[in-house]
């Protein structure tokens, strides 16, 4: 693959921060930021994928997997879309700040 589509793969490894109350707990605590990634993206990719947009050091990554779920309306069955979420624990003088807070 040449530099310049993997540099372009980069770019559409991550969707965006995923928020809720587990991911802010996460990210006061041990200094993580959690996303939303792309479900073909492997820990290598994402690594690259964080440095390289947000030019931060990253410590370590930790991938899960989240089954969709089964929804009804009405008779209707049907099932959201499997997704991935990725724990990027930054280095300890590394940060990432989405809400502008300081």
């Amino acid at each position: 693959m040449s530099i310049a589509a993997r540099q372009e793969r980069l770019m559409t490894v991550l969707y965006g921060p995923h928020m809720s109350e587990k991911s802010t707990i996460v990210a006061e605590k041990n200094n993580q930021i959690v996303f939303r990634v792309r479900t073909d993206a492997d820990k290598k990719e994402i690594r690259q994928a964080v440095e390289l947009l947000f030019e931060v050091k990253v410590d370590a990554v930790t991938v899960v997997n989240c089954k969709g779920k089964v929804k009804r309306h009405g008779q209707t069955k049907g099932r959201r879309v499997n997704w991935k979420k990725a724990y990027v624990k930054l280095a300890p003088d590394s940060r990432i700040d989405f809400l502008g807070t300081g």
